[in-house]
């Protein structure tokens, strides 16, 4: 297993400083107000519309339930959260998964993600390439120069092989060949859900490789509190565990630095709403058109939140829990209204959101960033926890 969490990176990045960002203003993005009650309401997409033969391999939506009455939909298709029903202040059971309701509105959405278990390296590697024991290894470029979320045909549009191991559990496995979109390596991937009684979601991670190669997975799943289809997240409160994030260029490529979050608009120590500063001038906003960064997050275990969200309208809180050492916290800016949600709903700007836990964007080019390596013998373990429940 992969050391993930050295105290040796953290005192390192300690020694060398942290620097800060000043505030600005900034005109803020046209903002959804797009309100549908109907897409809130407790139902599960039709299974039908999950089962299609892709690439030679069938497709299908997995449903998992606890005793609490809380439901999650899971398709073999990207690995993807479809649904999640929990309870709101009211007890009426609400989808706070935003996000299409069929495969064939995920294969029009190809490049957003939605719901997507993400490989082989999430997040971006700049300039498509990155060099492995001497060896310089090229990657498809899909997000400008550089490869975002393991190159154009990535985890996020495989089939998974799964294996539905009670009414709590899935396990979904892939092989990825040696070569698969510029990667060294055969690599064996299982990534696991469960959904447990106290209204949480597990997703447990491991891979293993024959050559030495790179790993980063992780989940892209876009939520809104107050339900799928009801409207903007800006009005969320939203807290993370983190005194630092990692600042990028223009084309959102860290820049190998550890910026404090103080006197920021990146400062959610404290809870915030989301849209509180995310018009502010500050530059970084201006590079991610809101909120698309790599927030480093403070020492932590499984047993303490790292993140907590609230949606405004239901009271429903969501705590992440993770043994990653970063998480990207993305606010949904480029969402354009160009593909269709549950109900009908179009996939409007800032209407979901993502945080996903994970290592560092291009730490394979960014040596002072924790490693992503992998070697044969060893093997990638990481577990990230989405719990829920109402204030």
């Amino acid at each position: 297993m992969m050391n993930m969490k050295s105290k040796s990176f953290y005192a390192a990045m300690l020694a060398a400083g942290l620097l800060s960002l000043s505030a600005c203003n900034q005109s803020t993005n046209k903002q959804s107000t797009n309100m549908t009650d109907s897409t809130t309401v407790g139902q599960l997409p039709a299974a039908s519309g999950f089962e299609k033969a892709i690439d030679g391999k069938q497709t299908k939506l997995y449903t998992l339930k606890n005793s609490k009455g809380v439901q999650l939909a899971i398709t073999n298709y990207g690995g993807r959260m479809v649904s999640l029903l929990v309870p709101d202040k009211s007890g009426k059971m609400v989808d706070v998964v935003a996000g299409p309701g069929s495969v064939d509105n995920y294969e029009a959405a190809k490049g957003n993600y939605y719901g997507a278990l993400i490989g082989r390296y999430g997040n971006r590697i700049g300039g498509a390439k990155f060099t492995l024991e001497g060896k310089e290894y090229k990657l498809p470029a899909n997000n400008g120069p550089n490869t975002l979320h393991g190159g154009k045909d990535g985890f996020d549009i495989k089939v998974w092989d799964a294996k539905q191991v009670d009414d709590h559990t899935l396990e979904l496995s892939y092989i990825s060949a040696d070569d698969e979109q510029g990667f060294p390596g055969t690599l064996k991937t299982t990534v696991t859900y469960k959904l447990t009684d106290d209204n949480a979601v597990e997703i447990y991670y491991a891979a293993t490789t024959d050559k030495t190669t790179v790993v980063n997975l992780t989940s892209h799943t876009y939520y809104n509190l107050n339900g799928n289809g009801s409207g903007s997240i800006l009005k969320h409160t939203l807290q993370l565990n983190a005194d630092g994030y990692t600042p990028v260029d223009s084309l959102l490529i860290p820049t190998g630095k550890i910026d404090k979050v103080e006197n920021t608009p990146f400062d959610f120590r404290k809870p915030a709403t989301i849209g509180s500063r995310i018009a502010e001038g500050d530059q970084q906003l201006k590079f991610g058109l809101g909120y698309d960064h790599n927030f480093v997050l403070n020492k932590h275990d499984l047993k303490t939140p790292i993140a907590t969200v609230q949606g405004d309208n239901t009271g429903i809180v969501m705590e992440i829990f993770t043994e990653e050492p970063g998480i990207q916290f993305y606010s949904g800016n480029f969402m354009k209204g160009e593909f269709k949600f549950k109900g009908d709903i179009k996939d409007d700007n800032r209407t979901a959101l993502a945080l996903e836990t994970q290592h560092f964007p291009d730490s394979p080019n960014k040596p002072a960033f924790p490693s992503t390596v992998l070697k044969p013998g060893e093997t990638y373990k990481t577990t990230t926890i989405y719990k829920f429940s109402v204030k």
